[in-house]
């Protein structure tokens, strides 16, 4: 009787590590790190540095709905920075595969013209969102919280 108390016990650990395993798995969880912009009296317009290497279809749109959503105008250029610039905003996006593809990380850093950081704003699927399907969801749907929190003082 001993040996098959303890074999009982054995495969209800088993059990339960399994299946918190699997609860962690199905879940996967969502990383997402702002330092706002403060607000600027005088910016009206960010420019957005095209960044030819995203292939997330719609992202650069995404990003520009959102600041404009915020009260901030937006023109997109492409390197070098323009001189009429007084808050460049540059990207970068990642997709990942699971039958299809998904956004899966996502960084926007917001610089003065000198080139210093003055707001960061991160998107990551921690194990690219694991079995969840809310990894499937849209960029919009990822990406609006985030351009939200980073434009908070707008």
């Amino acid at each position: 009787l001993l040996f098959n108390d303890r074999e009982s016990r054995m495969t209800g650990m088993t059990k339960a590590l399994l299946a918190a395993s699997i609860t962690l798995v199905m879940a996967g969880c969502t990383s997402v790190q702002v330092q706002p912009l403060e607000r600027m009296s005088y910016l009206d317009t960010v420019c957005i540095e095209r960044n030819e290497a995203v292939i997330v279809p719609g992202f650069l749109n995404v990003i520009q709905q959102g600041f404009s959503r915020n009260g901030l105008n937006t023109r997109v250029y492409d390197a070098p920075v323009p001189g009429y610039c007084e808050v460049v905003l540059k990207y970068t996006a990642l997709r990942s595969w699971d039958y299809v593809t998904y956004l899966s990380h996502a960084e926007l850093w917001l610089d003065d013209p000198y080139g210093d950081e003055i707001a960061y704003a991160q998107y990551h699927l921690i194990a690219k969102g694991g079995l969840g399907f809310s990894k499937y969801a849209s960029v919009e749907t990822k990406m609006n919280p985030v351009i939200d929190d980073l434009l908070v003082n707008y």
